[in-house]
């Protein structure tokens, strides 16, 4: 709990929010979650796989989902 604040009471806020103003609040939560040290972690993971040579084909994602 944040400040007194339950997350009901956060989730019953952002319902009553524009569709504007949900999409900032979106915005907002991606840029924290790309802060922390796991998201860093998999996203130096996957630099480093791509200057490997470590490419996954077009082909190779439509018969991956195409199975899905």
């Amino acid at each position: 709990m944040l400040f007194g604040v339950s997350v009901l009471e956060i989730k019953q806020s952002l319902s009553r929010l524009s569709a504007r103003e949900r999409r900032e609040v979106q915005v907002y939560l991606h840029q924290l979650k790309r802060m922390t040290p796991a998201w860093k972690k998999a996203t130096a993971r996957r630099i480093r796989d791509v200057q490997a040579g470590r490419l996954t084909t077009l082909d190779q994602l439509e018969t991956r989902y195409r199975r899905g």
